[in-house]
C-alpha cells in the first residue's frame, strides 16, 4: 500500500472518531446550554488540526514505532548475537543470557516516558498548584524511573513465563501499602501519573516490544506473553512516585532534626 493510501485511510478512520466528540460538545453547548461556541472558527480550525495530526500519527506508528520496536526485540534476542556474546552454539539460553534486552527496555522506558507529553503537562500543573513543592523534573525523573523499572520487570516476565498477575497483585499491594504511609498531598498525584504514562509516545514502543520478545523468545506465545508491559508501564509510576515523596519528606525531617540539633547546641 503506498504512502498516500495510508495517510488516506488514516484519515478517513480519524474523521470517523472525532465526529463522535464533535457531535457531543457541540450538542451539549446548542441544545443543553443553548449558547454559541466561542471563537467558532478557532475551534473548528484546531478540530482539523486535531484529525490531521491524528492520522498522520497513526501512520507513523504503523510504519515506523513499531516495526521499530518488534526490530530492536528481534535483534536483542536473535541466538546468534546472545551466542556471539558469551556462549557456544546449542547452549540453553537463560534468563541471564537476555542482559542487552532488560538494559534496553530500561533506557526506552525512560527515555519515552521523558519524552510523554502528557506527563509534562501534568508535571507543570503539579509544580503550579502546589507552589513549587513538586519539581517538575523532580516528577517527571521519578515516573520515568518506575515506568523503566516496570518495563524492565515486564521484559523478564516474558523471558521467564511467569505468570503476570503475580506481579501485577504484589505491585498492588505495596501501592496499597504505601498509600497508607504517603503523603496525603501526593497520593492523587502518584495515581494519576500511572495514567499518564500510558500515552502517544510509551505505549507504541513498549506494546511493539513486548510482541516483537514475546515472538522471539523460544516457548513464548504473542498473545499470552506479548501483551502486559503496558500494565507494568501503568503500575510502577504510582510506586515510585509515592516513594519519591516519602523519601523528599524523609530527607526534610532529617534537616530539620539536625538544624534543631545544631540549634540546641
Amino acid at each position: 500500500m503506498s504512502l498516500w493510501s495510508l495517510v488516506s485511510e488514516s484519515f478517513l478512520g480519524t474523521v470517523g472518531d472525532v465526529l463522535p466528540i464533535v457531535s457531543i460538545v457541540f450538542g451539549m453547548q446548542y441544545f443543553v446550554l443553548r449558547r454559541p461556541v466561542p471563537n467558532l472558527k478557532r475551534v473548528l480550525l484546531g478540530f482539523v488540526y486535531v484529525t490531521i495530526g491524528l492520522s498522520l500519527f497513526l501512520v507513523g506508528l504503523e510504519e515506523a514505532l513499531f516495526p521499530l520496536g518488534e526490530l530492536m526485540a528481534r535483534q536483542l534476542t536473535d541466538p546468534q548475537f546472545i551466542h556471539g556474546l558469551a556462549h557456544q552454539t546449542g547452549d540453553v539460553l537463560r534468563w541471564q543470557d537476555y542482559q542487552w534486552v532488560y538494559l534496553f527496555a530500561f533506557a526506552i522506558g525512560f527515555s519515552t516516558t521523558i519524552a510523554e507529553p502528557a506527563l509534562l503537562a501534568v508535571a507543570i500543573k503539579a509544580s503550579e498548584v502546589s507552589g513549587g513543592t513538586v519539581s517538575v523534573g523532580g516528577l517527571r525523573v521519578a515516573v520515568a524511573l518506575g515506568v523503566a523499572v516496570g518495563i524492565t520487570l515486564g521484559v523478564f516476565r516474558i523471558i521467564t513465563g511467569t505468570p503476570l498477575h503475580y506481579y501485577i497483585i504484589a505491585g498492588y499491594l505495596l501501592v496499597i501499602v504505601q498509600t497508607f504511609f504517603a503523603p496525603r498531598s501526593i497520593i492523587a498525584l502518584a495515581y494519576d501519573s500511572g495514567g499518564v504514562t500510558t500515552s502517544t509516545v510509551t505505549v507504541p514502543i513498549v506494546a511493539a516490544l513486548g510482541l516483537g520478545l514475546a515472538s522471539t523468545v523460544p516457548g513464548r506465545s504473542a498473545v499470552l506473553d506479548g501483551f502486559g508491559l503496558i500494565a507494568f508501564a501503568s503500575l510502577f509510576p504510582i510506586i515510585a512516585v509515592m516513594a519519591y515523596a516519602q523519601l523528599s519528606r524523609w530527607r526534610a525531617l532529617r534537616l530539620e532534626r539536625r538544624l534543631q540539633k545544631d540549634n540546641d547546641g
